[in-house]
């Protein structure tokens, strides 16, 4: 069972639960979604709101249900999901059926974003701003490490309009 609290109550190492335990980003209906793990992200505010930012690289199926949708989630789950989460960011959604594969129950929050019941925490985001990294910006020895194939990132900023905690 879920509990909406203000975004405010979050008690939250963010270093840890995006670094460390990794999220999912979410995006489509309850009936159709796509999920991929991320472990790059961050939590903060932005023209006045809590907000979450997230990164998905042009390949990703989930880009195009994120880029499509109006809301995703960022589902955060306990070790006990490890491999799922492995799973979710090593696997396509074009190839497999993630949800299935990982045994995760949709659900939809308020406004029709799906999330995961299997999940601790879930962020509901309202996407706000959408903007591919410009390679000219990104330092050298970044662009070597993590951009070899330069798929660069697209970044997202998602307005937190609801947090759903497990009780």
């Amino acid at each position: 069972m879920f509990q909406s609290i203000e975004p405010k109550a979050l008690d939250l190492n963010v270093f840890s639960a995006i670094g460390d335990q990794w999220m999912l980003i979410t995006a489509g209906t309850a009936e159709k979604c796509n999920t991929m793990t991320a472990s790059w992200g961050g939590l903060g505010v932005i023209w006045g709101a809590p907000a979450a930012t997230c990164y998905i690289r042009p390949q990703r199926y989930t880009k195009e249900f994120v880029d499509r949708e109006d809301y995703f989630t960022l589902s955060f789950c306990g070790e006990a999901y490890r491999k799922a989460l492995s799973l979710c960011g090593s696997k396509s959604g074009r190839d497999v059926d993630k949800v299935k594969e990982c045994g995760f129950t949709v659900r939809a929050a308020a406004c029709g974003a799906p999330y995961f019941e299997e999940a601790d925490l879930v962020l509901v985001c309202r996407k706000r701003f959408v903007q591919p990294m410009d390679p000219a910006a990104i330092p050298a020895d970044v662009k070597e490490k993590y951009y070899q194939a330069e798929d660069y990132h697209t970044l997202y900023i998602g307005e937190i309009v609801e947090v759903l905690k497990k009780q």
